[in-house]
């Protein structure tokens, strides 16, 4: 599997003793899979994206990209992984070409041309190479981000609402993006809001709420469970039974 999550957890320390933020979650991700993250708000999704991004470090349990053990082997499963955050941060005072250059610099890309040039059209980001951040709307920094996370050959890729932002158009070329990668071997793990997308392009659904996995399964597998037998047809009808709003 790509995407290996063992047992994880993580808690925080606050003035009044600790806080779980996630508790005890297992999954896996296999190459050409696009498995939707989703829950309320709170319900631990980010935080699982960054654990699994090496941004933080787990509590407990083990996370693996590609049998790679992101604490004890972290540079080899880093190389494997992009993480593409919800929020575009980005250099005030580089360009979209040169931020790009610069990931393809830091990953050792040696057909940048080729890539840069390809992901500039896919992401219609041609006519921009030398915009500034401050010259980008936000959803135009949001796919830069992308266009960084994708420059190089990771073989997992982590969206953390990768569409926030983007126009009805850019929605829909951002969906192609995800998908295509998918269907050239890419493992996907996809956290967002927007169920119909998570239910247009997702193979799996792990349905988080309160740091814990409540679900998981294909729309098809949760929509014939006998506790959401009637539910409705939806995977927004399914997802507010599951977390008792329905």
């Amino acid at each position: 599997m790509a995407i290996s999550v063992d047992h994880f957890g993580r808690t925080y320390s606050t003035a009044t003793g600790t806080f779980t933020a996630v508790d005890d979650l297992s999954f896996e991700v296999a190459s050409g899979e696009i498995v939707g993250l989703i829950g309320p708000n709170g319900a631990g999704k980010t935080t699982t994206l960054r654990s699994l991004a090496g941004i933080l470090r787990p509590t407990s349990g083990k996370v693996r990209v590609d049998a790679h053990d992101l604490v004890d082997d972290p540079l080899e499963a880093k190389r494997r992984l992009a993480f593409m955050p919800d929020e575009p941060h980005l250099f005030e005072y580089l360009t979209v070409e040169e931020h790009l250059r610069l990931v393809a610099r830091l990953y050792g890309v040696d057909d940048f041309d080729r890539r840069a040039g390809a992901l500039l059209d896919e992401l219609e980001l041609r006519g921009k190479e030398k915009s500034l951040p401050g010259e980008l709307s936000r959803g135009m920094r949001q796919k830069v981000v992308i266009a960084c996370g994708l420059v190089r050959n990771a073989t997992t890729l982590l969206f953390d609402e990768p569409l926030t932002g983007l126009d009805p158009i850019g929605i829909r070329r951002m969906r192609e993006t995800i998908v295509a990668r998918a269907k050239a071997g890419a493992a996907i793990l996809l956290s967002s809001h927007l169920l119909h997308l998570v239910q247009e392009v997702c193979t799996r659904v792990i349905i988080m709420d309160h740091g814990k996995k409540i679900a998981d399964g294909t729309f098809e597998e949760l929509a014939s469970r006998a506790d959401l037998a009637t539910a409705g047809s939806s995977l927004e009808q399914i997802f507010l039974r599951v977390t008792g709003h329905n």
